[in-house]
């Protein structure tokens, strides 16, 4: 088990991980990759939210978990390659990309209790982003699923 931090709004910082992860696995593949950085603006409504603010929540919540699993998908197909498990399973090769109800459309109304727009609207990105690299990516048999945690105490979470 290795946890790395790379600021995933920088995409150097991701090829510069990806390279680390392929030095501490000695030839193998990798078996899961979870994705679980994100932003979080709890004032930002619709009436007070900017393009930067917007921008950036996306560049952090949907377009970094992107770069996160190009980066990674040769390490991945790799452990998917030569795995001896069938079908798709988080022990053979897997993106785990962790999102929010907050980011489901069809859930909006019974979440909205906090507007913020940002976070919602890229967790919704997250959200599509995760089922297309799902219908892309089970032909190699990587399994690419959306997890909602749960409220987690933490710093986006609060303490309460």
């Amino acid at each position: 088990l290795l946890f790395l931090l790379a600021d995933v709004a920088n995409p150097s910082a991701i090829t510069d991980a990806a390279k680390v992860v392929e030095g501490k696995l000695n030839g193998m593949g990798l078996n899961l990759l979870i994705n679980n950085a994100g932003l979080y603006s709890p004032t930002a409504s619709l009436e007070t939210v900017d393009a930067e603010e917007m921008i950036r929540s996306y560049k952090t919540n949907a377009v970094g978990p992107l770069l996160m699993a190009q980066a990674f998908l040769p390490l991945l197909k790799k452990a998917a390659r030569e795995s001896t498990e069938k079908g798709l399973s988080c022990s053979k090769a897997a993106i785990i990309n962790i999102s929010t109800v907050m980011g489901s459309i069809e859930k909006t109304t019974e979440s909205f209790f906090h507007p913020v727009i940002p976070y919602r609207c890229s967790k919704a990105a997250l959200n599509m982003l995760t089922k297309c690299q799902a219908l892309t990516y089970r032909e190699a048999e990587i399994l690419c699923v959306a997890l909602h945690p749960g409220w987690v105490k933490t710093d986006m979470g609060g303490q309460e």
